[in-house]
């Protein structure tokens, strides 16, 4: 829900209104409900409402507080913000909205930077203290939520999109090239704090920096997952595990509905998705609306899931909305979704999810959806040969099964001008794999997907192409207390049954035995993964533009290569390869960097 943006000068001179007014101007799609601007000495903050929770102008940002002495700007929803303010009110504060926004206001003045722990949700925050010129940026710990900076001598800008701030001027556009050897090997991932570009960095999740009046930071880590046993856990059986996933699914799923609108479900047809349907008939929940996108089969792959869908929603008697997408509507549609992406994302069904929230938005503005139980609960197709790897050997196995194009092949791709000078890629996964904590290789996988894999490619893609048409997109598999829960699960429970067995196991009788048995599947848009005719020439005009000749990023002999032959080229994970190119030259050219 919204966007948020500022700029903090520690220089002497006054922050830039017109500079924050451009940036807010870029987010009007994630928050078409309302817009401020606030800019008093040194801090400047715009926000772009779409009105969640208290659909009232008390809800509206920046919020300015005269009790805490504080102006606020938070994208997100707090899930437990009732409870909250009823403890803070216990504790003296007074409210003048019910809004959410107003809570984490208190809760800063009341408990400073533990506030983040008592917070179930998903945020990125910018508070700003008056009198101290002190400012607290926070984001959730899962990374949900985006806050991109820019840090220069003197200034620091700080928004929801990288577009916004190259909105404000002055960013230093140019492609990072440590950025881009993890675009190339981590399926267009880019961990934070890097982004593709050299000037704007990205706060990692599960952290608070305060930033001081003259500039100074001090960054808090404040909550690490250890994917290891606990001594409480010995006595637990199966069944025991599977009861106690299944209770925080519940949990997850029922706190998401907190919302003053209707909340509907993205129903892919497979087993993530239906389960949240499944419980939510449980809980009482009734004219759920739902939603299923399906495309046209194109080179032998089917395009859509509608069987399983329909069947789901036909079980629980939903409120469902087929939506059907012909292979025409594809092409055009791209430009819209490569404008919608933060980063550049290679992930074909990032189309998929443009097109859908394009659809869900005329009839909802808040949807869980079932991103990252894959990532948490072992459902993808590499974590199986790590199982049996000694620990010790976990990161050789890990990039023999997940890792693009390993360092000593970048050179075949990229020209020499590009190449990092070390291995980037390798490095990142020695120090993740080294962290304490994780004590089987499959532990340690399903570690960094779901701390740093996972945020910077479902979630993000989840978020940006929701929030294109000013619809929040809300991820119950990515409550951090079922992570934690999914965490200690041990790891031969969760790879049985095909991947996620534990929680296929609970859902029996819950989730029909034709959605949890059937063979995984992707959200399919075949157009994509099969690049030919409109698509092909979409991609082949983006490598051969005379931007992307100037900048020069890939060598030519290869990128020739993958034109006469465009689909035999597949990565590690079986993504188009030329694809992943062309991608991003049209990221970079639509957001016209030279």
């Amino acid at each position: 829900m919204c966007g948020l943006a500022g700029e903090l000068r520690f220089d002497g001179r006054p922050a830039d209104a017109g500079a924050v007014t451009r940036m807010t101007s870029c987010l009007v799609h994630r928050g078409p409900d309302g817009e401020g601007v606030r800019a008093e000495g040194a801090a400047a903050f715009g926000h772009r409402r779409l009105a969640i929770i208290d659909l009232s102008p008390a809800g509206a940002q920046p919020m300015v507080d005269a009790e805490t002495g504080a102006t606020i700007v938070f994208n997100g929803c707090i899930y437990n913000h009732r409870e909250l303010r009823d403890e803070l009110r216990r504790l003296g504060h007074a409210f003048r909205s019910t809004s959410d926004t107003e809570v984490i206001l208190k809760a800063w003045h009341e408990w400073g930077v533990g506030f983040v722990d008592r917070f179930r949700g998903m945020f990125a925050i910018a508070i700003h203290e008056h009198a101290s010129g002190r400012t607290v940026l926070a984001r959730d710990r899962l990374g949900i939520k985006p806050l991109y900076l820019d840090e220069r001598p003197g200034m620091l800008r700080f928004a929801s999109t990288p577009q916004a701030l190259i909105a404000a001027g002055g960013v230093d556009t140019s492609v990072d090239r440590d950025a881009l050897a993890s675009y190339m090997s981590f399926h267009s991932v880019v961990p934070a704090p890097r982004t593709i570009l050299t000037g704007i960095t990205k706060l990692p999740p599960a952290t608070v920096r305060v930033v001081e009046a003259d500039g100074t930071t001090v960054d808090t880590v404040y909550w690490r997952p250890s994917f290891d046993r606990e001594p409480s856990d010995a006595g637990m059986s199966a069944e025991d595990w599977q009861d106690a996933l299944l209770r925080s699914v519940r949990v997850a799923v029922e706190r998401r509905m907190v919302a003053d609108v209707p909340v509907g479900v993205l129903l892919s047809g497979g087993f993530d998705s239906s389960l949240i349907v499944a419980l939510l008939a449980d809980l009482g929940q009734t004219d759920l609306a739902t939603f299923s996108i399906g495309f046209e089969d194109a080179g032998g792959e089917e395009g859509d899931e509608f069987a399983y869908s329909d069947l789901v929603a036909d079980r629980f008697g939903t409120r469902h909305h087929r939506i059907p997408v012909a292979t025409e509507r594809l092409v055009p549609a791209i430009s819209g979704t490569v404008a919608a992406m933060s980063e550049p994302m290679v992930s074909h069904d990032c189309v998929a999810f443009y097109l859908l929230s394009e659809e869900v938005s005329r009839s909802v503005k808040v949807v869980q959806s079932g991103q990252g139980a894959d990532e948490v609960l072992g459902g993808y197709e590499w974590y199986p040969p790590l199982a049996g790897v000694p620990r010790a050997e976990a990161v050789d196995a890990y990039a023999e099964v997940f890792v693009d194009r390993p360092w000593a092949e970048m050179a075949q791709w990229l020209n020499p001008a590009w190449l990092a000078e070390t291995d980037v890629p390798r490095a990142f996964l020695d120090a993740a794999f080294a962290a304490p904590g994780a004590a089987t290789a499959v532990d340690a996988a399903l570690r960094i997907d779901t701390t740093t894999m996972l945020v910077d490619d479902p979630v993000k893609r989840v978020d940006n192409m929701t929030m294109a048409w000013g619809l929040e997109g809300r991820v119950p598999f990515l409550d951090h207390e079922l992570v934690e829960l999914a965490g200690r699960v041990p790891p031969e429970l969760k790879l049985g049954d095909g991947g996620k067995g534990v929680l296929k196991r609970a859902s029996r009788g819950l989730v029909p035995d034709e959605v949890i048995d059937r063979t995984k599947g992707h959200f399919p848009v075949p157009a994509i993964r099969q690049l030919d005719g409109a698509m092909l020439d979409l991609v082949r005009d983006a490598l051969l533009d005379p931007a992307a000749r100037r900048r020069d990023l890939f060598r030519r002999d290869t990128v020739d290569r993958l034109l006469a032959d465009p689909n035999t080229a597949r990565t590690t994970l079986g993504s188009n390869a030329l694809w992943q190119l062309g991608l991003l030259e049209l990221w970079l050219q639509t957001n016209r960097i030279a």
